[in-house]
């Protein structure tokens, strides 16, 4: 007797984690992307007022765990949200101009998105296709800026050598971001402002996730306010916020 084909298997598998991870009790699993970046400090700030709660970290390029259950929560830009997730946005993060101190915004207190036009900005992690190449497209030609993100990508260690040294290249960072450089390099971080450019982090889950930690972590953003007269794309502004429910 044959069984069924490989794509009903797999979608009949797909279907068991998704029913497993609604009723499991273990750690709440949360993908920050990376751990260096804002959203890490925003799940550890839960963790501290939280400390009862058990959570499991995890850093995922992409929303497939989260959408065959695997992972109970992302934090994420939400561009488009897939069928059967919600969101909840979590904090707006101010964007900085990363540069080294021989470039000409250097000693600048703050610069303005206009100011950064004419201005190589180097960004090789830009990945066409994901929420924060969306985030990158939408300010570059709002404010008429360039952003190249001509690879490879050797991480961020390169990059920041490259601006180091550099008096013509700079990049883009969150302010909230956990970059770390030799004391050599004297990099410089500039605030962005008239317009601030935020990046807007939003809370993603399954709508099906019945986890007991998963309506604790989102009350614990509830209550947080927008930033005020912020540069946001189009797709994050606050009366596109995709609202909880359950």
């Amino acid at each position: 007797m044959r069984g069924p084909p490989l794509c009903c298997a797999r979608e009949l598998l797909r279907a068991e984690l998704r029913a497993l991870a609604s009723v499991r009790s273990g750690p709440l699993r949360v993908d920050v992307i990376g751990r260096r970046l804002c959203p890490a400090a925003l799940l550890r700030g839960f963790h501290e007022a939280h400390p009862d709660v058990a959570l499991e970290v995890v850093t995922l390029f992409d929303t497939a765990a989260l959408r065959d259950g695997s992972v109970d929560a992302s934090f994420r830009a939400v561009v488009e949200l897939p069928e059967g997730l919600a969101a909840q946005w979590v904090s707006d993060e101010p964007i900085q101009l990363l540069c080294g101190p021989a470039h000409p915004l250097a000693g600048s207190p703050s610069v303005t998105p206009a100011e950064l036009a004419g201005h190589r900005i180097w960004m090789p992690g830009v990945v066409p296709g994901t929420e924060w190449g969306a985030y990158y497209a939408e300010f570059a030609a709002a404010f008429g800026l360039s952003i190249d993100a001509a690879g490879p990508n050797f991480g961020i260690e390169v990059v920041l050598d490259t601006v180091a040294e550099s008096a013509e290249v700079a990049t883009l960072v969150g302010a909230g971001s956990h970059v770390l450089w030799p004391p050599g390099h004297d990099l410089r971080r500039v605030p962005i402002e008239y317009p601030a450019p935020v990046y807007p982090h939003s809370l993603v889950w399954r709508r099906d996730n019945a986890h007991p930690g998963l309506a604790t972590l989102r009350r614990h953003f509830a209550d947080n306010e927008r930033a005020a007269d912020a540069w946001r794309p189009s797709w994050a502004q606050p009366s596109q916020t995709v609202p909880s429910t359950g």
